[in-house]
């Protein structure tokens, strides 16, 4: 049975976390001062959830406190977390002091990995890296990256992120991010070409 609980703190943003992302945050509303504070004396996890122009999205990313970056006197705070697991909020609940939830951490799909899907994967994030600093990643730290440490690095676009977020396969989380290293690859190389006919000539001619 997956593992579900009651009264998770849920912090609706307009963000989308992914697991393993570090994810900077500044906590200035008193409700979630009172939430962060309790999860700073219990070392508990609380959710970043996407408050999207349609609504909250179900699935979110529980996110755990991995530094407190600077506290102010009035008790506004700025931290430093990390994403850690997703899951689906099963109902909201409405009697603690800040926003929270029952939530079910969700389980992956049991399959095979499809060795690939991540060499694809690995390639060309490695070439994206490669383009975007000029430094190709070290071949033992790629190896150890799956979908979701590929994709924290990676600026992607919020509903991008949150159908990784989605996704319970590893192997569809691959191919996902296989297509959105590729169409990144795109923009930076016409953006460079883009650049280079604008210093060439002063204008940026299409087609």
């Amino acid at each position: 049975m997956p593992e579900r609980r009651r009264d998770f703190p849920l912090f609706p943003i307009g963000i989308v976390a992914l697991p393993t992302e570090m994810v900077p945050l500044h906590i200035f509303e008193a409700r979630y001062k009172t939430m962060i504070g309790e999860c700073l004396e219990t070392g508990s996890e609380f959710g970043i959830v996407w408050l999207s122009d349609e609504g909250l999205r179900p699935i979110g990313c529980a996110c755990e406190i991995s530094e407190v970056l600077q506290r102010m006197e009035d008790g506004r705070m700025n931290i430093l977390t990390r994403g850690t697991r997703p899951f689906r909020i099963v109902e909201r609940q409405a009697e603690l002091p800040y926003p929270a939830g029952e939530v079910e951490f969700l389980e992956e799909k049991p399959e095979a990995p499809d060795p690939t899907a991540l060499e694809e994967a690995h390639d060309i994030y490695a070439d994206l890296v490669e383009q975007a600093t000029d430094e190709r990643p070290d071949d033992e730290r790629l190896a150890a990256m799956g979908a979701y440490e590929m994709a924290a690095t990676v600026d992607f676009g919020l509903e991008a992120k949150q159908g990784l977020l989605d996704l319970r396969s590893e192997n569809a989380r691959l191919r996902l991010v296989t297509r959105l290293f590729r169409a990144a690859e795109r923009r930076l190389k016409f953006i460079e070409r883009a650049q280079t006919r604008a210093r060439s000539n002063g204008k940026v001619r299409f087609g």
